[in-house]
């Protein structure tokens, strides 16, 4: 793994780049991860194999914790998730010895391949998945890549080093590290130091967790309920506004005071929902349309409408309202029907005419 510094929502963050590289056709996956921990190994694996769309018949890694227990090169002990990775996917594991990055040195030029060509000038992305999906548009751009002294692309060798890899297994190995918890009292969940928001109605459930390196995943009863992206660090909670809603729609006076809104809505819009006719009830249903449109779309809104007039609920949803098709359209299509011209003249002769 590399690491390196971008901007993620305006933040400066380290980011952990999982490398893996193909060693006939150089071909290329590279995965961004918050931490370099064992949730994020194994995830980097499971994606470079489903990417390649096989599995190399051997795995060529150092000596990092996340893969091993103990020892180094041929006497290295492999961590037991990371052994199970390599049972399920049926590939051998190979380690490195002690700076001896030449024996990996396909990996190790990726890194600075990388932080030179994608990571340059410093990414300024809204979040983590987004900087992904440009690493992944890149590794695919980089199968056009012809390689000095080599007759064809990295994409046409690719074929051939995908002929020979191992079949993916029906079923994706699990590389969460997965727990089962309580619900407590304010909705949320404690995973790895930091809490976690799930539907109100869930309070007091037991609940399963699932953490991927980037993700945390709850569940209830097989069912998907939260999702969010993980926190590393200690005693953070993070809160969605839509879990809260039910609960505020019952007890309004605390709207302008809950933390779930603080954190999620802007002041300009607490501000403005403060001046509606119906005060805090009419703000959890600003707050339902927040979640349905986004605040950002609430507030443009609030642009719009003149100085002087006072808002309402009902003035705000006739905003939302998408315009009905345009009469000149309907016309349009009215004028393309060919109507066959009618000889009247046959009643004239049938019924004769009028004198």
């Amino acid at each position: 793994m590399g690491r390196k510094t971008v901007y993620l929502d305006n933040k400066k963050v380290t980011i952990n780049l999982f490398c893996m590289r193909l060693c006939y056709s150089c071909d290329i996956f590279v995965m961004a991860f918050y931490r370099q921990n064992e949730e994020s190994f194994l995830e980097g694996n499971v994606k470079a194999f489903e990417h390649f769309g096989g599995v190399p018949h051997k795995l060529i890694f150092d000596n990092a914790r996340v893969a091993v227990k103990e020892g180094f090169g041929a006497h290295a002990k492999p961590q037991a998730r990371y052994q199970a990775l390599s049972a399920h996917y049926a590939f051998k594991m190979e380690f490195c010895n002690p700076s001896k990055g030449n024996e990996k040195g396909l990996v190790e030029n990726l890194v600075g391949w990388i932080r030179r060509n994608i990571l340059v000038p410093v990414p300024k992305v809204k979040d983590i998945d987004e900087l992904n999906q440009i690493l992944m548009t890149n590794c695919l751009k980089y199968r056009s890549h012809q390689i000095r002294g080599h007759e064809q692309t990295v994409g046409q060798m690719y074929e051939i080093d995908k002929s020979l890899l191992y079949s993916l297994p029906k079923y994706v190995f699990d590389s969460s590290k997965s727990i089962s918890v309580n619900v407590d009292e304010y909705s949320t969940v404690r995973f790895d130091r930091n809490n976690y928001s799930v539907p109100v109605k869930y309070a007091g459930k037991n609940v399963s967790i699932k953490a991927y390196g980037n993700i945390l995943i709850i569940f209830y009863r097989g069912q998907e309920i939260a999702k969010h992206n993980r926190s590393y660090g200690s005693n953070k909670t993070t809160y969605k506004l839509e879990h809260y809603i039910d609960i505020l729609e019952q007890k309004p006076r605390a709207v302008f005071n809950a933390k779930p809104v603080k954190d999620h809505v802007k002041q300009e819009l607490l501000e403005w929902g403060q001046t509606l006719p119906g005060g805090a009830r009419d703000m959890v249903k600003i707050l339902r349309l927040c979640v349905d449109y986004g605040s950002d779309k609430l507030l443009e809104i609030k642009k719009q409408i003149p100085a002087g007039v006072t808002p309402t609920i009902d003035l705000i949803r006739s905003y939302l309202i998408e315009q009905s098709t345009p009469v000149k359209s309907a016309q349009k299509i009215i004028d393309t029907v060919n109507v066959e011209e009618v000889d009247l003249s046959i009643y004239d002769r049938q019924y004769g005419v009028a004198q």
